[in-house]
C-alpha cells in the first residue's frame, strides 16, 4: 500500500484539490445566478439569502461531525460518501421547482461538503510525509480554493447567461462522478480510531444554528418582539446550552471544551466568525448591486467580479505567506481587516447611478486584498496555541466558526438591508433608490462588523516574539 500511495500521491493530490475546488466553487457560483433564480422560482428579496445560508448552515454545523466520522471510519470512505451526497444534491438543486426544493438541495450539498472537507484534509496530511512535499501540496491546495472562487464567479455568469441557472448545479455531477470512480484507485483508505459518534451533539449543534438563523430571517415579518422570534431564539439558546452540557459530560464529545484553554483559540475564532460575517455580505450584495442597480447581465456581472477573485488567488497564494513570515500573523490580520472595512465603507456610499470603474472596481480590489491578507493569518492565530495532537480539532473549529459567522452575519445584515429598503419606500423614495439604500446599509453594517473583528484582533490576539 505504501508503494502504491507513493507512486500515486500526485494523482491523489489532484483529486483532493478537485474536492477543495468544488467546495469553494459551490459557495461562489450561485452569486451571479441569484437574480435569475429569484425570477424563476419566486424568491423574495430577503429569502434569497437561504440559497446561500442553507448550504453554509449545514456545512458549518456538520464539519466537526464530518471530521469525527473520518477518524472513526476512514478518510477515504467518508470522502467518497460526501461526494456521493454532493452529487445527488446537485441534481436535486438543478431540478428545483420551488424555493423549498432548492433550499433542500443546497442543505444537502452542505452536508456532503461537511464530509468532504475534513476527510480531504486528513488524506492530504497522510499522503505526503515529506515536509517539503507537504508544503508544496498545501500550495496547490490553497491555489485550488482560490481557483474555485474565481471559476465559480466567472462560470456562474457564463452558465446563467448562455444556458440556465440550473447548470450551476449540474456542473457538479460529472465532476463528482469522476472523483468517486477514481478515489478507490488513488486515495489511501485512511486509519481508523476507536470511539463512538456523538450523533446527538451533531443534531443539537446544527438545530440550534438553524433555529437561530431562521429566527433572524423571519423577524422582519414576524417582528423582533413577537412570540415567534423570542420563542425561536430562546429555543436555539436552550438547545445550544444542552449541547455544551452534553459535551462536558461525554467520553467521546464532538467538541471537547478543554481545547478552548489554548491561547488565542477563542479570540481567533471570534475574529474568523466576524471576518466571514463581513466578507460574505460584501460578496452577496455586490452581486445584487451589479445586476439590480447597475443592470449588468449575468455574464458581465461575473466578468466584473473576476479581477476581485483573481486578486485573491494571486495575493493569497503568492504574497500572504511571505508577508506573514516577515511581519507575523497579527500585523497582517489587522491590516487585512482594516482594508476590508475600508472597502465596505466605500461600497456603502455607492450611488444608484454608479459606474463600475469608479464605485466597484477599486473598492472590490481593496476588499479582495484585505481578505487575502486576513484569512490565512486569522486561521494561524486561532490555531497558534493548540497542541500538536489538537491541530485537527482546532482546524475544524476554525472552519466551523467561519461558516457559522457567514450564516448569521448574512442573516442579520440582510434583515437590516430589507428593513432600510422598506422604510424608504414607505417614505416615498423611488424603488431603485430605495433598493440601493438597502444595499448601502448592508455594506455599512458589514464594515462595522469588520472593524469589531479588527479591534478583537488588536487587543486579544497574542503573538510569540
Amino acid at each position: 500500500m505504501k508503494s502504491n500511495t507513493y507512486q500515486n500521491r500526485w494523482a491523489a493530490l489532484a483529486l483532493l484539490c478537485t474536492a477543495q475546488f468544488m467546495v469553494i466553487m459551490d459557495t461562489s457560483i450561485i452569486g451571479v445566478a441569484l437574480p435569475a433564480i429569484k425570477s424563476d422560482l419566486g424568491y423574495t428579496q430577503n429569502g434569497l439569502q437561504w440559497i446561500f445560508n442553507a448550504y453554509v448552515i449545514f456545512f458549518g454545523g456538520l464539519l466537526l461531525l464530518g471530521g469525527r466520522l473520518s477518524d472513526l471510519f476512514g478518510a477515504r470512505k467518508i470522502f467518497t460518501a460526501g461526494f456521493g451526497i454532493l452529487t445527488v444534491a446537485s441534481l436535486l438543486a438543478g431540478l428545483a421547482w420551488s424555493p423549498t426544493v432548492l433550499n433542500t438541495g443546497r442543505a444537502l450539498q452542505g452536508m456532503g461538503s461537511a464530509l468532504i472537507a475534513p476527510a480531504s484534509m486528513t488524506l492530504l496530511m497522510t499522503t505526503f510525509s515529506d515536509p517539503k512535499e507537504l508544503g508544496k501540496a498545501f500550495g496547490f491546495w490553497g491555489a485550488s480554493a482560490a481557483a474555485g472562487g474565481s471559476a465559480g464567479v466567472f462560470l456562474g455568469g457564463i452558465i446563467t447567461e448562455w444556458l440556465n441557472w440550473s447548470w450551476v448545479f449540474y456542473i457538479n455531477i460529472p465532476i463528482g462522478f469522476v472523483v468517486i470512480v477514481l478515489s478507490k484507485k488513488y486515495l489511501q483508505r485512511g486509519s481508523k480510531t476507536d470511539g463512538v459518534v456523538d450523533w446527538s451533539g451533531a443534531i443539537m449543534g446544527t438545530a440550534a444554528l438553524v433555529l437561530l438563523v431562521f429566527a433572524i430571517v423571519s423577524a422582519e415579518t414576524a417582528g423582533w418582539a413577537s412570540t415567534q422570534t423570542i420563542g425561536l431564539v430562546g429555543t436555539a439558546i436552550l438547545i445550544f446550552a444542552l449541547f455544551l452540557i452534553s459535551q462536558k459530560k461525554k467520553k467521546y464529545p464532538l467538541l471537547p471544551l478543554s481545547i478552548f484553554k489554548a491561547p488565542n483559540l477563542s479570540a481567533g475564532n471570534m475574529v474568523m466568525a466576524l471576518m466571514a460575517a463581513a466578507w460574505i455580505p460584501l460578496w452577496f450584495f455586490l452581486n445584487l448591486y451589479l445586476q439590480q442597480i447597475l443592470k449588468l447581465n449575468a455574464f458581465y456581472s461575473g466578468l466584473a467580479l473576476l479581477p476581485m477573485t483573481i486578486t485573491i488567488m494571486i495575493v493569497m497564494v503568492g504574497i500572504t505567506g511571505k508577508l506573514v513570515a516577515r511581519f507575523g500573523f497579527k500585523a497582517n490580520l489587522i491590516t487585512g481587516l482594516l482594508s476590508l472595512s475600508i472597502s465596505l465603507f466605500l461600497f456603502s456610499m455607492a450611488p444608484a447611478k454608479g459606474q463600475y470603474l469608479v464605485q466597484v472596481l477599486p473598492a472590490s480590489l481593496l476588499g479582495a486584498i484585505g481578505m487575502s491578507l486576513a484569512y490565512i493569518p486569522g486561521t494561524m492565530a486561532a490555531m497558534s496555541g493548540a497542541r500538536p495532537e489538537e491541530t485537527g480539532l482546532a482546524s475544524g473549529i476554525v472552519n466551523t466558526s467561519y461558516q457559522i459567522g457567514s450564516a448569521i452575519g448574512l442573516a442579520l445584515i440582510s434583515v437590516f438591508a430589507t428593513h432600510t429598503t422598506q422604510n424608504n419606500i414607505e417614505l416615498g423614495m423611488d424603488a431603485s433608490q430605495a433598493l440601493n439604500s438597502g444595499f448601502n446599509a448592508a455594506f455599512l453594517g458589514a464594515a462595522i462588523v469588520a472593524l469589531v473583528g479588527l479591534l478583537i484582533a488588536l487587543f486579544s490576539i497574542r503573538e510569540k516574539k
